[in-house]
């Protein structure tokens, strides 16, 4: 039962939203055995000046080694 959570900067459409929950579903269920009524996804606002605390030092700094696609941005110097 795939869950997707998207965290993205605030700003989407909501119709820009639902398209790439149809994307994240349709890529899913052709790669995956699960069928569309097993597929949930998540989207949720962030704002960009939250990114850093609430996303990128919460979530993808402790955890970059497992991450299968990793940014091309960093907050460290």
């Amino acid at each position: 039962m795939p869950h997707i959570h998207l965290k993205i900067a605030a700003g989407q459409s909501e119709e820009n939203k639902q398209k790439l929950a149809d994307l994240f579903t349709k890529v899913i269920t052709e790669n995956t055995e699960n069928p569309d009524e097993a597929v949930s996804v998540a989207i949720e606002d962030i704002q960009k000046e939250d990114w850093k605390d609430a996303v990128y030092d919460k979530e993808i700094k402790p955890n970059i080694e497992s991450l299968y696609k990793k940014p091309g941005y960093s907050f460290d110097e």
